[in-house]
């Protein structure tokens, strides 16, 4: 069943959750800076698990995609004749990152910003699963590597769901009402559930079709979900 929208995968949405807060949300760079220390002995960690979760530690706290040239100065804080600037180190695209909060199925984008009074106000969006697929697919190979997932087998944007594989008649066969084996059969409750997100489906496409307000498509996505 190819969904008309991509929806979290129970089994998968925390560990979508931490990749969400190792990449910037604008550019999918790790965010963690590649001329750091603590990164490169992360990066060296020859268990994958460990090594992943050594870099959602580093990367988890940083607010912000840094962008900046390093300078090089010498020690009294100037600038030497001939000195040249230090080179990028992280090439980052400037994005303030939030903090990902996970909520049943849902993953919420917390950001806290200041108003032109000074008073901070605090925003909350909803990342869906689009929007997450969008982040996810975009991640280099190398940084994939870097965090310890494997390129052939466990591509972050294949945690969420696009596609729905629809098990054989033989997984789900009819079964008989009176327990005889004989006379009237009823359709096993996978094969009733299939038939729900079938028809979840369908009303999400035609909500897209016919263009619907965005909260009527969003709650049939969220009956889809």
């Amino acid at each position: 069943i190819e969904l008309a929208k991509p929806v979290y995968h129970p089994g998968f949405i925390k560990k979508v959750k931490k990749v969400l807060e190792i990449v910037c949300h604008n550019c999918s760079k790790v965010l963690a800076d590649r001329s750091d220390p603590e990164f490169l002995q992360a990066v060296n960690t020859r268990d994958p698990k460990v090594r992943f979760n050594r870099i959602w530690n580093i990367c988890k706290k940083k607010t912000r995609c840094e962008n900046e040239t390093k300078e090089v100065k010498n020690d009294d804080g100037e600038y030497s004749l001939g000195m040249k600037q230090a080179p990028v180190n992280h090439g980052g695209c400037g994005n303030i990152q939030p903090r990902v909060r996970h909520k049943a199925l849902q993953l919420i984008a917390k950001y806290e910003s200041s108003g032109e009074d000074g008073v901070k106000k605090k925003e909350e969006p909803q990342i869906t699963p689009e929007m997450a697929h969008n982040i996810l697919r975009r991640i280099s190979d190398d940084d994939l590597r870097d965090m310890g997932l494997n390129l052939e087998y466990a591509r972050p944007e294949w945690m969420i769901v696009t596609v729905l594989p629809v098990p054989p008649p033989p997984v789900r066969p009819s079964i008989s009402m009176d327990g005889t084996g004989q006379g009237l059969r009823n359709e096993d409750d996978l094969t009733y559930k299939l038939g729900d997100i079938i028809r979840a489906n369908s009303n999400v496409k035609q909500a897209i079709r016919e263009g619907s307000p965005a909260h009527i498509a969003q709650d049939f996505e969220q009956l889809l979900q």
